[in-house]
């Protein structure tokens, strides 16, 4: 089969790799319908976290069960599922209370055998794992239901995290995918007001289009001073922090008013929390990897029912073969985010 490959900060290549197969008896293949590129690879991509050698890439994926192993009792074949980026069994006591992404069975859906930029995925615990959509979707269903699988639950679980509920203030600090899905979710959760920080023009529009009543421009300490000039000098009742950065966070948590909270999905790269400031800040802080799988049900009938679009997000569209050109468009900001057709 054909494997987006990383061999090096920069350079994908897509390679001819051993098409995966059953290895447990709690596993699934599935032939992938869709996957893309996802902000999170730009690390390793830019060269900020290493490289160690050829790696298969892609973490987020929907496709048709081919195959399942003799354990698996709920996923068949023929069906259409959306998986998470971690795996998990879904019924111990950390699944049960909502964050199958700290599963004692975790596992991260690239590995050995590959990854979900490529023809075929094997999915570990795949009853924990997939939810299948009810029927078939329609190609224009397969963007969206993509999205469902890491940056909109992704988006969702930082709201969730920050406390998002009907009357609220939101702000979301970052404008990439994840970010304007946190709008999105923020919308659907009720928020009264919600501030998107970007400083680009397209994500501006799309953040309007899915719920955002504000946009600020400004970063940092004047982002902040914006924040708080719209509040009234309190500060957003909750704030999505949707980067991974030290400024990011910190813009975050200074935007929250006291008694607020952040919800952090970005995924962190050198913050480190003062503990000073944190501790009469009054602000609470909650995230981490995203528990999707606890979303999925609900979020593939919001998509199925067509009351949201969250595949809005993908504004390139490339074959497989041209995946080397989906990381540059977005590391270059030419695209939010790119989607991949096998």
């Amino acid at each position: 089969m054909r494997q987006a490959v990383m061999h090096a900060p920069g350079d994908v290549r897509v390679e001819q790799r051993d098409r995966p197969t059953i290895l447990k008896p709690t596993d699934a293949v599935i032939r992938v319908a869709a996957a893309c590129v996802c902000g999170s690879d730009l690390w390793p991509y830019r060269g900020i976290e290493p490289v160690n050698g050829p790696t298969a890439m892609g973490h987020e994926y929907v496709g048709i069960v081919e195959e399942v192993g003799s354990e698996v009792r709920d996923i068949t074949p023929g069906q259409f599922v959306v998986g998470s980026f971690f795996t998990s069994d879904n019924t111990c006591e950390i699944c049960r209370a909502g964050y199958q992404s700290r599963c004692p069975h975790l596992e991260f859906i690239i590995d050995e055998t590959g990854g979900a930029q490529a023809e075929f995925l094997r999915v570990p615990w795949a009853d924990g794992t997939l939810v299948a959509t009810p029927e078939l979707p329609s190609d224009d269903l397969i963007p969206s239901l993509l999205a469902a699988s890491d940056v909109l639950g992704t988006g969702w679980f930082g709201a969730v995290a920050a406390e998002v509920g009907p009357g609220k203030t939101v702000a979301v600090v970052g404008d990439g995918a994840v970010g304007l899905l946190g709008v999105l979710a923020a919308k659907q959760l009720g928020a009264e007001r919600i501030i998107a920080m970007s400083r680009h023009t397209d994500r501006q529009k799309l953040a309007l289009e899915f719920g955002a009543t504000d946009i600020v421009t400004e970063r940092g300490d004047e982002g902040v001073a914006k924040i708080k000039e719209l509040t009234g000098g309190y500060g957003a009742h909750s704030v999505i922090e949707a980067v991974g950065t030290q400024e990011s966070m910190m813009q975050a948590i200074r935007s929250a008013r006291p008694g607020g909270h952040v919800g952090y999905v970005g995924v962190a790269h050198g913050v480190a929390l003062p503990g000073e400031e944190l501790f009469f800040s009054g602000v609470h802080l909650h995230g981490g990897p995203a528990p999707v799988r606890r979303f999925l049900p609900d979020l593939i009938d919001l998509i199925v029912k067509r009351e949201i679009n969250p595949g809005k997000v993908f504004d390139l569209e490339l074959s497989l073969d041209e995946a080397a050109e989906g990381y540059r468009a977005m590391d270059e900001r030419r695209a939010v985010k790119a989607l991949l057709r096998p």
